[in-house]
């Protein structure tokens, strides 16, 4: 049976293995987790340890994608805030009594 698995990367063995957790322990224990490390690591490192990393992501992303990345999803961000906008309204009308 050794001779007929497959060599995975270490990459697919975490997916699989963050997909088994998923389906044992669901989605709000990822949520939790991530809290937990979160509130850890903001203790531990501080603010400008996030604003540093912040900054080498947005390097990164820049060196790979270009400007016009960030004119897509700057475009689709303020797309999706003005139906937010639209829709807010919508609901706002709704509730107001009539005349």
């Amino acid at each position: 049976m050794a001779d007929e698995e497959q060599e995975i990367t270490a990459r697919e063995a975490g997916k699989r293995g963050g997909e088994t957790v998923s389906r044992k322990y669901g989605k709000e224990f990822f949520e939790e987790i991530g809290r937990k490390g979160g509130s850890r690591t903001k203790t531990r490192y501080g603010a400008d340890y996030y604003g540093e990393i912040g900054k080498k992501g947005g390097q990164t992303t820049s060196e790979r994608h270009g400007a016009e990345f960030y004119e897509k999803i700057g475009k689709k961000g303020g797309q999706r805030v003005k139906e937010l906008i639209e829709r807010a309204k919508a609901e706002e009308a709704k509730e107001e009594p009539s005349a």
